[in-house]
């Protein structure tokens, strides 16, 4: 039997910092520490060729229970729809009006980050409701 593997979520995008801490807002999660020597992250970038700022930046679960989410600086944008897309489960074990109630303020929460509502998704006999929406670089992600 094999053992259960830890996992890193990895972003291409193009400001790996901005793209970074609006997740740690979205999912509660925090920045690491900058590199041993600096006191800040600006410290540490300021040290760099310019070329080498801003090509990566992580956001961690300060609990350690969820996936370190990576972002690296990548040249060409995004051109097609995500293969792979996160679920932040806001309305777990919610139905009906309450669960779209709780989508719907952590939407409204989340637009003011600068993320983008694309379409609301209404519960039927099957499904309970949830959001389609893109984070700040148009990487799509449900709430659900």
């Amino acid at each position: 039997m094999s053992s259960v593997k830890q996992v890193q979520v990895t972003f291409d995008c193009a400001s790996p910092e901005r793209v970074a801490r609006f997740w740690c807002e979205v999912l509660g999660y925090v920045a690491p520490p900058p590199p041993e020597g600096f006191g800040s992250w600006d410290e540490y970038h300021a040290s760099l060729p310019p070329e080498q700022r801003d090509t990566w930046f992580a956001a961690c679960d300060p609990t350690g229970a969820g996936p370190r989410f990576y972002f690296q600086r990548v040249p060409e944008g995004k051109t097609a729809k995500n293969r792979v897309h996160i679920d932040v489960r806001a309305g777990t074990g919610l139905v009906g009006a309450e669960r779209l109630a709780v989508l719907e303020a952590e939407c409204a929460r989340l637009v003011a980050l600068g993320a983008v509502h694309l379409k609301t998704l209404y519960a039927d006999d099957e499904n309970e409701s949830c959001i389609n929406m893109q984070d700040i670089e148009g990487n799509e992600f449900c709430l659900d």
